[in-house]
């Protein structure tokens, strides 16, 4: 038996962000497994996926026939420069604070990107993304204290960054319109060159270079293809449940594989952050269902 149409398309999207939301858990673990110089990982990570960029581009243009820009025009080179300085800053979270406090401080790109919206788009957040957005400081300030308390404050503040210069990167690209699958992998040149120069002056040093290459041009590019695709199939509150599947199951993996165990209070932190986005999303996943249903006829 068939399913009906919306059904199949709700399952196939599910399907597919799920595939999305995994692979972006394995990012961390890997960068962590390659067990590298840190600039030296993050130009050769930037220039794989910078290739990959390439080969999706002549594929789609050439081979298929559609015509997406590789970077389309100014906003497109104004929200890469910000998915550019994220990697940047990403990769320094990553070395210096625990990976429990890279994602759940990252968890909070949505609620900046709110007020990103609010202040420079005139798109005013509802009372319930209000409340979710004081909550998520309260969960981001006990995860940072505790960082101040243990010495990795230089990481979370990192991480602070990377969460607030993607949300930036998604405000241009959701100002301008315009077809940005593509810009956050193209311009993964940008933190290529910026890793290069300050790579050790003898060479790109990296233990497992394994693992970073297979991050660069497998996981990455397909967690953001994924993720990308998502929006076709899923309310964007739905989406953006799959993306806590890097904030639960990164400390998970790495826990497992380098037994790096979050503090209480990290823990604390980011269950404050994730129950806050849950239940955010489902408000209104339950709010559309509820607009959706036709009045009743008199």
């Amino acid at each position: 038996m068939s399913l009906p149409i919306d059904a199949a398309h709700h399952r196939r999207g599910l399907a597919i962000t799920g595939i999305g939301g995994l692979a972006l858990s394995f990012d961390i673990p890997l960068i962590r497994a390659s067990d590298g110089e840190v600039w030296s990982l993050l130009a050769t990570r930037s220039l794989c996926t910078f290739l990959v960029a390439l080969i999706a581009w002549f594929v789609l243009n050439k081979l298929l026939g559609r015509r997406i820009a590789l970077v389309p025009g100014k906003e497109g080179l104004l929200a890469g420069i910000f998915y550019g300085l994220g990697s940047f800053t990403f990769l320094l979270s990553v070395f210096n604070t625990a990976t429990a406090n890279v994602v759940f401080i990252v968890a909070f790109t949505s609620m900046f990107a709110a007020v990103l919206s609010w202040v420079f788009l005139k798109e005013r957040p509802s009372n319930a993304t209000l409340l979710t957005m004081a909550i998520m400081v309260f969960g981001v300030g006990l995860i940072v204290q505790d960082g101040l308390k243990s010495g990795n404050f230089f990481g979370d503040a990192m991480a602070v960054s990377s969460a607030l210069l993607l949300a930036c990167a998604i405000t241009v690209s959701r100002a301008s319109g315009k077809d940005m699958g593509l810009v956050p992998l193209a311009t993964a040149i940008f933190p290529c060159i910026i890793g290069y120069l300050l790579s050790p002056a003898e060479g790109i040093a990296i233990a497992q270079p394994f693992w970073i290459v297979f991050d660069g041009t497998i996981m990455i590019p397909l967690a953001f293809f994924c993720l990308a695709t998502g929006p076709r199939y899923l309310s964007a509150p739905e989406v953006g449940m799959f993306y806590l599947l890097e904030t639960i199951l990164a400390p998970v993996w790495v826990w497992i594989a380098f037994n790096e165990v979050p503090t209480s209070q990290t823990l604390l932190g980011g269950a404050v952050l994730i129950l806050a986005l849950v239940g955010h999303s489902l408000w209104q996943m339950r709010k559309r269902s509820v607009e959706a249903i036709p009045p009743p006829l008199h």
